[in-house]
């Protein structure tokens, strides 16, 4: 049987993974601060632990075995200090952004490079990063219309924020431990992902997530951040995870590599989007908020390539999904059932 630990298995994709990795048979330890916030965990095994600690880091690279040194097979690490463009543009928490995400990323290749070393096992363990289509230049994303997120634009480097700027750094860590150590990596940019059990209120909730709320909330009227017209392209998280594994079991590409939709609209189409689904005509209030870079669209041309395969599900079919679960959410909140907002 196959073994894999999932760092950050508390959080929304990790928790979808966890499911994946389960569903093909392999036996998962997930790792996070936290339990999954709207389900249950499926991995066989579960640590509440700080992977900012290096002692729980070395603890948890050792799969279960007769053997305490044994590696794991795979690695995914998703860990990290993030959230949507509340928390992530204001500015007030680019410290700790930065220090708790590149801290996690040290801590856990230092851990299995150490663990490789002493066993003779350097190279068996595939280590999975994901990185973020924040890290893309600020200066191709001007244009709503015309963004340029190619993977060969990320230099010269200029990405819009410094979460943008620790996940650029981190893409070149894994690399680094790649060619020095002989850890085999693969890299993906993921673009937006958004869909049910994920963070929905708060302030680290994305796009979808919170127009989702507010529209399942409101009567008449909503709140959208900016005049409306910057554009992004979301993803579904089903379709991240298959990116995923896609991308895991290519023996020859390692990345990096977009993993998001082609499917650009402005947020006021997805905000259109939105009030279809939830059958709401309501008026729109623009005010001021972070926003980020003007355009945002993955560029699929090399997954495609490299991979013969990229994401196509509708944004439409995804948004029916999540806005159908976070309708629920918001009804367990405030005990008003939908009909009656």
């Amino acid at each position: 049987m196959k073994t894999a630990l999932v760092c950050g298995a508390g959080g929304f994709i990790g928790t979808h993974l966890v499911e994946r990795l389960k569903a093909e048979g392999y036996w998962v330890r997930g790792v996070d601060l936290k339990y999954p916030e709207f389900s249950t965990t499926a991995a066989d095994d579960f640590v509440q632990g700080d992977l900012r600690d290096p002692v729980i880091c070395q603890q948890i690279v050792c799969a279960p075995s007769d053997n305490a040194s044994k590696p794991f097979d795979e690695i995914y690490q998703l860990a990290a200090d993030m959230g949507g463009a509340g928390f992530i543009f204001t500015g007030e928490n680019d410290a700790d952004i930065m220090h708790n995400s590149a801290t996690i990323n040290l801590n856990m290749l230092n851990a299995i490079h150490k663990l490789g070393e002493k066993t003779g096992t350097l190279g068996k363990t595939q280590v999975f990063y994901s990185s973020s289509a924040c890290m893309y230049p600020e200066r191709n994303q001007m244009d709503p219309d015309n963004p340029n997120c190619a993977e060969d634009s990320a230099y010269p480097a200029d990405p819009d924020s410094e979460y943008g700027w620790e996940k650029l750094f981190s893409e070149r860590l894994y690399f680094a431990y790649n060619r020095n150590y002989n850890i085999p990596v693969r890299v993906a940019r993921l673009h937006n992902i958004f869909g049910p059990l994920g963070t929905w209120d708060g302030g680290r909730e994305k796009a979808p997530a919170a127009i989702c709320r507010k529209v399942a909330k409101a009567t008449d009227a909503i709140e959208i951040w900016g005049d409306g017209t910057q554009t992004r392209s979301f993803l579904y998280v089903a379709e991240c995870v298959e990116g995923i594994r896609r991308l895991m079991t290519c023996e020859t590409f390692a990345g990096p590599v977009n993993i998001g939709s082609d499917e650009m609209v402005s947020i006021n189409q997805l905000v259109d989007y939105v009030c279809e689904i939830a059958a709401k005509p309501l008026e729109r209030n623009h005010i001021d908020g972070p926003l980020g870079v003007r355009g945002r669209n993955s560029d699929n041309r090399l997954i495609k390539e490299k991979l013969g395969w990229a994401p196509s599900q509708s944004l439409k079919t995804g948004l029916e999904l999540t806005f159908a679960w976070i309708s629920e959410q918001v009804e367990q909140q405030s005990g008003v059932p939908a009909s009656l907002r």
